[in-house]
């Protein structure tokens, strides 16, 4: 596998026209911090319930920490049509000895729901993870009741494969059952190709 000895301490930067993904600082708390309290419905289905500054600092400070610690990789998003940054997203779950890591711990602006800008991001993740890191697996997940992130996911071409049963406990302590979805290097040039054709 190719890339992964320093995997955690590259400074990787993956960008269409539309988007540009670079790795999550320190610098990006204060252009972050708006949105992650100004628009409350992005927290309604993530483990993670974001309602006051301190949940969004030990966030925010848990996904640098856990780049420490080589146990994910945050990314911030970056919209290169309006200069700004709207949102983030992570490699998480990371097992180079088995080739397989999760996407996920995504969440963007509203505005930008429904554009295609998601699309692009997921496209770059997915390609970098293929074909640099040499991936046999990408999985997602998403909670049971969370109908419209279960159908993002399988428009870009992920395959489901069924529900991890009280999976999870969030913030608030409710239960979540788990629907996890993914993709697989056998299939990942079909599925680029049918899912993601005008991005490269």
């Amino acid at each position: 596998m190719e890339n992964t000895n320093h995997f955690f301490t590259e400074n990787i930067i993956l960008q269409t026209d539309l988007v540009r993904l670079e790795p999550l600082t320190k610098a990006h708390f204060e252009v972050l911090l708006p949105i992650a309290m100004q628009q409350q419905n992005l927290w309604n289905y993530t483990t993670a319930k974001i309602r006051t500054v301190a949940d969004f600092t030990t966030y925010f400070n848990t996904a640098l920490q856990e780049r420490e610690d080589n146990k994910s990789y945050p990314f911030a998003y970056f919209n290169k049509q309006t200069n700004e940054y709207v949102g983030c997203t992570r490699y998480g779950n990371i097992d180079f000895k088995n080739k397989k890591l999760e996407i996920g711990w995504t969440w963007l602006t509203n505005p930008l729901h429904g554009t295609g800008f998601n699309r692009n991001c997921k496209f770059l993740l997915l390609s970098y993870g293929f074909e640099v890191l040499g991936l046999n697996r990408i999985e997602l997940k998403t909670g049971s009741l969370n109908v419209i992130s279960q159908k993002a996911i399988q428009n870009i071409g992920a395959v489901k494969e069924g529900v991890f049963r009280n999976h999870i406990i969030t913030d608030d302590g409710s239960i979540r059952h788990s629907m996890y979805f993914s993709f697989i290097k056998e299939e990942w040039p079909e599925t680029k190709a049918k899912y993601f054709a005008g991005l490269y």
